[in-house]
């Protein structure tokens, strides 16, 4: 094709797209996933609390997730991020006590040992969230610290005096983040306070002191060798020393990665590095996966724009910034996750927009992530705790996993349809999602290819082909409320076979119709 540069992404065995559909958002006589390897394949997170109760305390437990294990093979991912399980004082568990163990409440290290080996047999792969940044202000370490100033744990978080002037960056995270007075804490009947980024209950670790490190190593290596995790989400990842040391956090992560390599070899991180393509193409050296919040909000806005032009040209722009750094990165792709508002909220509850949104993020290039519930449209807005509401496995009559620790204000079967339900329904989104899957893991263009951005004069359509190899499918998204006509250019008209379409469209000859929100693929 004239004048478009091609932006290859990783590599993976080729593998020809199955037969042209019969039906929309329907695959017919597809192998099983073979091209859409880990941890190239799609990931699921899961919040815990919320996801399945096997014990009818009202909370969701490993237990229950073991149950639905099944039901997660089946919808076609290759990986589960679990947010955090470890014993906290929160519902969210992001505040640390115990970095070794299991909160009571979601059950015992036998049941996540069991957990993954029940998963691994399903050719699932699991990734925990690991909170580095900070411990919580209940932890054995920071209670020490806070009450002895000649404790040995004194040093393992950061102090400064409470006549300190703050703006003169006093302690050892000196820089633009410290300079804020929020950021400082106090503890009753001391003269010093203590840096938490997040909040107080959030302690930061002092990542200058080299015991801390050996730590974090020491943790880590716990959960890879004798639990037997594949690897880590990396919370905060961008704020284990402040805004001014960027290059120190990207030292410490490559320095991380080495010393669980040591361990596992194939070990799996992604990291939270919220932020633009500029800024955190440098932690991929260190983080190998990198959530794409950039692109999300591209997806986002052109959803609500009804624009999709520019989709894939933002993405190989992305790529390219990426790939000049790591070759080998994994472009961890979402719609949202625990601390976004969902995407069905996002676009105001259109079932049609939420749809074309799954179809973007399963034939863009990246790896992608599903936020639980995302593919049942489970609704939400933020606070934290509105977008974390209980998943819906059936009505409430037949449903013996709901959780009911929190009463739901968006997710309930009044706004949004349980998954016995959907199943049913060749129309749902859900199974829209299982569809999308199955095709991408069948696809070695899909899952590994370039991306080569199509220009057409309609600004509504994003339209792109994707190709490995032999393997060459042209993607065409309709993101306007409108029907548009294609006149496939004289280089596309050899891609004459339907491999997939979604609300009606299709190919006449040489012309494509795109019916309002409505997606197809062809292959030559």
């Amino acid at each position: 094709m004239k004048n478009l540069k091609l932006y290859h992404l990783l590599p993976a065995a080729a593998l020809l797209l199955a037969s042209a559909c019969s039906s929309p958002s329907k695959i017919d006589n597809q192998p099983e996933a073979q091209a859409s390897n880990w941890p190239n394949g799609v990931t699921y997170e899961i919040f815990v609390q919320s996801f399945c109760d096997s014990d009818n305390d009202g909370i969701g437990d490993i237990k229950g997730m073991t149950s639905k294990l099944d039901y997660l093979a089946d919808l076609g991912v290759t990986g589960v991020w679990l947010m955090p399980m470890s014993p906290s004082p929160s519902y969210h568990k992001y505040d640390v006590t115990d970095y070794y163990g299991i909160h009571p409440d979601y059950g015992t290290m036998e049941d996540f040992k069991e957990f993954v080996a029940e998963a691994h047999k399903r050719n699932i792969n699991v990734v925990i969230d690991l909170v580095l940044n900070h411990s919580g202000n209940g932890h054995p370490w920071f209670k020490e610290a806070a009450k002895d100033e000649n404790s040995k744990y004194r040093d393992y978080y950061v102090w400064a005096h409470k006549d300190d002037s703050i703006t003169k960056g006093e302690g050892k995270t000196t820089g633009a983040d410290s300079y804020n007075v929020n950021h400082w804490h106090s503890v009753p009947g001391s003269d010093y306070k203590y840096f938490g980024y997040f909040w107080g209950g959030m302690p930061d670790l002092n990542f200058d002191n080299p015991i801390v490190r050996q730590e974090a190593y020491k943790i880590g290596r716990f959960w890879l060798k004798d639990v037997g995790v594949d690897g880590f989400r990396l919370d905060a990842a961008r704020h284990i020393f402040t805004d001014d040391r960027q290059e120190d956090n990207h030292k410490f992560w490559e320095e991380f990665k080495a010393e669980m390599q040591k361990v596992k070899p194939d070990v799996y991180l992604v990291g939270e590095v919220w932020a633009t393509a500029d800024v955190a193409a440098p932690y991929i050296k260190g983080l190998p996966a990198l959530f794409n919040f950039e692109m999300s909000w591209a997806i986002l806005k052109a959803l609500n724009q009804g624009t999709g032009d520019s989709l894939a040209i933002k993405h190989a722009n992305i790529a390219e910034a990426y790939k000049k750094v790591n070759p080998a990165y994994v472009d961890a792709t979402i719609l949202s996750n625990h601390d976004q508002n969902r995407i069905m909220s996002e676009v105001s509850g259109d079932m049609n927009k939420a749809k074309l949104a799954a179809a973007l993020l399963l034939t863009l290039p990246g790896s992608p992530y599903i936020y639980y519930g995302e593919e049942i449209g489970m609704k939400g807005k933020k606070p934290d705790e509105e977008i974390r509401e209980p998943f819906l496995w059936d009505v409430q009559a037949n449903d013996e996993c709901r959780t009911s620790w929190m009463t739901p204000k968006n997710t309930t079967e009044q706004t949004v349809t349980p998954v016995a339900v959907q199943l049913q329904d060749k129309a749902s989104i859900l199974n829209l999602y299982k569809s999308l899957i199955k095709l991408r893991n069948s696809s070695a263009a899909l899952t590994s290819g370039t991306i080569e951005p199509v220009t057409l004069e309609n600004k509504a359509i994003s339209a792109f082909v994707r190709a490995y190899k032999a393997e060459s499918v042209l993607v065409l998204h309709n993101l306007s409320g409108s029907t548009a006509t294609i006149s496939l250019p004289a280089q596309l008209a050899n891609y004459k076979t339907t491999a997939f379409h979604h609300n009606d469209a299709k190919l006449v000859k040489n012309t494509v119709e795109l019916p309002a929100y409505s997606t197809v693929i062809l292959q030559q």
